[in-house]
């Protein structure tokens, strides 16, 4: 250890580190360095030592998928810049830290190793110059980014943002910024009093401390020389401070979140994973305890949730922010996972479980991709397990169980709309078919949802499909039961309908398998095991824009007169990424198509799914999903149609627009309604 002082002045542009500070100063910086480092690690062995609490899952280590989503959402943030100002505050706040994290790991490379191991340095010349400008450069980034952090969170106040379950101290926010800022100040004004007493030619290279530098320029040398030792000491004192916090605050997200983003799911969106259920918190898997560890509490999830948005109890944040709440509680509890208080009531309650619509917005927006849905689903799975379930999905259940649909109808009386058809459909395990027609409950028993059956069986028989049916040995598919949390009935449901399909007749080696319901398209596709005879499972609206776009169903007349907007299915749209083909369809036949707020992959939800289309709201809601769904059709310039294409959606929203007042402002429409008009002979 040697000291520099600042009339130490170099011939050329060179990093001169520790000048100004005495030897004794720099070895306590050396100590306290490895006691902030000692700290950090021993924070992060006990993270890890959480996440290992949880149940084993097996992950499919695609490296090269993993490291592309860590660049592109972890490094580049591309979830988070989907909102401006936000996106905006957290790149600033990243990537200010991370070059000074950088600027810092260099400089130390450069003295540590380089000069005192081998009398030479680097940061010397033009590089050191460029150097100083990069730094100087995303130190002002980095203050930038905390002063639109604590404008945001402190002034604009979004309600997304409040965290009553905070796992860590209630006032982790306000720390962690205020560290940083301090990190931020004190360094430029150490570097400032540092150029003001060595007036260095090259001293505009640092324009930061250089700009600074101008307030303490008249200052005498005695009192730089003060100056710049307090805000050294400030800023090396602040700097170790935040990394021994960071396992121990919020601000462990960084490593966390990363982690998550990188061991994110790579199977279908749509692929439930199978449990028994959580009734405690390491009835998690490890990687689903590394999501909830991972949770950087910004709220979007909750801000896009249909349940949460309605009034509902529901806030998938909050329950992620539950359960690392827990996980911490129950590894100061003993030490093995054990506690005294219960997860389900104690810290969830049921309330909040069964407002899940399932719709997957809230894991679509995540920024770390944690899966809200299936921590949700699982945590049903335990209620389920107790018995703890309210009388309409029971009952709905009870009727799956015994007559394989929820509507409770006689299993011989689901074809029995096909009575009023000018043609018979062929039974797919008698006669040879390309297409099995898997109608789905709706389609097949509700009167509300048949005579778009009948449209559908009409448009396949002109177009020329050789399709068929399974007639009474068609089970629900169990997609609702599954995502209720009964996972016993689904694997009965999934066993039954796949004894059906083994007796199919397939023609000529097609074997296409085509719903109507975005619910049973997702568990026939991602969750049939098949058994090595996997048949391609498209949607209707896939199957009708292949045949306008062959011309095998000619439109006669163009829909042009009409201005409609559409619905995107949340199980059709972010649970399988199907966007296009309904919209080709509607392009197609010539009407005018006007975009909702939320389409595509933000759609707002009806509110049916993950079994609420059986359940009864049992608190005051604001507004249900549905509702606020058709007034947003409702509100578009001009458009007087709703299109969907999903039997549930034409339930939810025919019944939303009489408890709306919209009835005679909007009609909601089957694409295949539009369809049939546009075909129809002239």
């Amino acid at each position: 250890m040697k000291h520099i002082a600042f009339q130490d002045i170099p011939v050329e542009p060179l990093r001169q580190t520790f000048v100004n500070i005495p030897p004794w100063a720099q070895i306590v910086t050396y100590v306290g360095g490895a006691a902030a480092m000692g700290v950090f690690c021993y924070g992060l062995w006990r993270h890890v030592q959480r996440w290992r609490t949880g149940k084993a899952e097996k992950v499919d280590w695609n490296w090269a998928e993993r490291v592309k989503a860590l660049l592109l959402y972890a490094v580049a943030q591309m979830r988070v810049v989907s909102d401006a100002y936000a996106g905006a505050m957290h790149l600033a706040i990243f990537w200010g830290m991370a070059f000074l994290a950088m600027a810092t790991g260099i400089a130390t490379v450069d003295w540590d190793v380089t000069y005192l191991l081998m009398d030479f340095q680097f940061l010397k010349g033009n590089f050191y110059l460029i150097y100083e400008a990069v730094a100087d450069l995303f130190g002002l980034a980095l203050i930038a980014g905390l002063v639109l952090a604590f404008y945001r969170r402190y002034v604009m106040k979004p309600k997304k943002l409040e965290t009553p379950y905070p796992p860590t101290f209630g006032f982790d926010s306000a720390y962690l910024l205020l560290i940083l800022l301090g990190v931020a100040v004190t360094g430029f004004v150490a570097e400032a009093a540092r150029l003001a007493a060595q007036k260095l030619p090259w001293s505009a290279w640092s324009f930061g401390g250089h700009a600074l530098a101008q307030a303490v320029w008249g200052m005498s040398q005695e009192g730089l020389v003060t100056l710049h030792q307090v805000f050294w000491t400030l800023h090396a004192v602040l700097a170790l401070a935040f990394i021994a916090l960071i396992p121990w605050s919020k601000a462990f997200h960084i490593f966390s979140s990363s982690a998550s983003i990188f061991l994110h799911k790579l199977t279908p969106a749509g692929a439930l994973a199978a449990s028994e259920g959580v009734a405690g918190v390491t009835d998690l898997t490890w990687r689903q305890l590394v999501q909830v560890d991972g949770c950087t509490w910004c709220g979007r999830c909750q801000e896009a949730c249909p349940a949460n948005l309605s009034g509902q109890a529901l806030s998938p944040k909050n329950i992620v922010l539950k359960l690392n709440g827990e996980m911490l509680h129950a590894t100061k509890a003993n030490g093995n996972g054990a506690t005294a208080r219960k997860l389900h009531g104690d810290v969830i309650a049921a309330s909040e479980l069964w407002a899940c619509t399932t719709c997957m917005v809230c894991e679509q927006v995540c920024p770390v991709f944690i899966e809200q849905p299936r921590a949700i689903i699982d945590l049903r799975r335990h209620l389920v397990g107790q018995g703890e379930v309210d009388k309409g999905p029971q009952d709905a259940l009870t009727k799956l169980q015994r007559y394989g649909n929820s509507l409770g109808q006689s299993d011989r009386a689901r074809a029995k709309w096909t009575q009023g058809l000018s043609f018979k459909i062929k039974d797919a395990r008698k006669e040879p078919v390309d297409y099995v027609w898997f109608a789905g409950d709706y389609a097949s028993y509700d009167a509300r949802v048949q005579n778009t059956t009948k449209l559908t069986a009409n448009i396949f028989q002109k177009a020329g499909l050789d399709f068929g049916l399974l007639y009474e040995a068609e089970r629900n598919s169990g997609n609702d039961a599954r995502r209720l949390g009964e996972e016993g009935l689904f694997e009965m449901l999934r066993d039954k309908n796949m004894q059906a399909f083994e007796k199919v007749q397939w023609k000529n080696g097609n074997r296409i398998v085509v719903t109507t319901d975005p619910h049973t398209f997702n568990t026939l596709k991602n969750e049939y095991p098949w058994n090595g005879n996997r048949p391609s499972v498209v949607h209707y609206s896939e199957v009708l824009e292949q045949l306008l776009g062959s011309g095998k169903l000619a439109v006669a007349r163009k829909l042009s007169g009409q201005r409609v907007t559409f619905h995107d299915p949340c199980y059709l749209g972010r649970y399988n990424n199907i966007y296009e083909a309904p919209r080709n369809v509607l392009k197609a036949l010539g009407v005018e198509l006007v975009e909702m707020p939320r389409t595509r992959e933000r759609s707002h939800c009806c509110g049916a799914g993950g079994g609420r289309i059986w359940m009864e709201d049992t608190e005051k809601i604001a507004e249900r999903p549905a509702e606020s769904r058709v007034r947003e059709a409702a509100a578009l310039p001009g458009v007087t149609t709703l299109v969907v294409a999903c039997p549930k959606d034409l339930v939810m929203f025919q019944d939303a627009l009489k408890t709306a007042g919209l009835e005679g402002k909007l009609v909601i429409k089957d694409v295949i309604d539009l369809v049939e008009e546009a075909t129809r002979p002239s």
